[in-house]
């Protein structure tokens, strides 16, 4: 017992296999090193989008994209005067809308209201409180100026909806003076309010059919959204052969 104790072939082994256990475990220490992503964030690190904030619709405030660049917003389909629309599969319909925005706009407001799915029974609602401010604005003022404050958080609603760019924001471009005024998503955001009700006011009709236009191309009326019904058969006449 003593020699196996003392023998040096047996220390030599054991200090073999301590360092054969070390080397093995640097080596899965360097190969975990080397696997790691240096670009990754720490752990922890908040994301680049996450402190921005987010908007009602799920959207991100600054809207950027995944490389950091911001996504443009989407052009209406049609613009502010273009009262006879295009000359597309469309085009009837947008002769039906440019009647109806000069002769009955509470009747365009309340189709528009109702494909857009504001609430329950839209368009009955839309159409019905519509008339009567339209009728007490040209009685007392003579022209229609008290239809426009209902109906203008409408244009704001399609413009959200389908992330579309704004009278404020086609202004600074084209002019390029208005756009150090705004500092954040939230007072550009303002700022479009304020010019949506701009343009339901001073340019009532015109607004009501180019909002028209733009949802009867992108989202289809309710009461057209067919559905599979199943009919059931009656049984077709059956006889029994006698045999021979």
């Amino acid at each position: 017992m003593a020699d196996e104790e003392s023998s040096p072939l047996l220390a030599e082994q054991a200090r073999e296999d301590a360092t054969a256990h070390s080397g093995c475990g640097s080596e899965h220490i360097k190969k975990a090193e080397v696997c790691k992503d240096p670009a990754a964030p720490p752990l922890g690190a908040a994301s680049p989008g996450s402190a921005g904030g987010w908007t009602v619709d799920g959207l991100p405030l600054g809207h950027a994209s995944v490389m950091g660049e911001p996504v443009g917003r989407g052009h209406w389909d049609s613009g502010l005067f273009s009262c006879l629309g295009r000359s597309d599969e469309f085009c009837s319909s947008d002769l039906e809308v440019c009647l109806l925005g000069s002769v009955a706009p509470c009747v365009l407001y309340g189709g528009n209201a109702e494909r857009l799915g504001l609430s329950s029974g839209s368009f009955a609602n839309h159409c019905v409180a519509y008339t009567g401010l339209y009728m007490l604005g040209n009685s007392f003022f003579g022209w229609n100026c008290l239809a426009p404050w209902f109906s203008y958080p409408t244009r704001t609603a399609i413009r959200r909806k389908f992330n579309l760019e704004g009278n404020f924001e086609a202004f600074s471009k084209s002019c390029g003076c208005c756009g150090n005024m705004v500092k954040d998503e939230v007072q550009r955001e303002q700022c479009e309010s304020v010019c949506d009700f701009a343009t339901h006011l001073f340019c009532h009709p015109c607004s009501l059919c180019q909002e028209g236009r733009e949802l009867r191309r992108r989202v289809p009326h309710p009461g057209f959204n067919g559905r599979s019904a199943l009919v059931m058969l009656p049984p077709g006449e059956q006889t029994m052969g006698r045999g021979a």
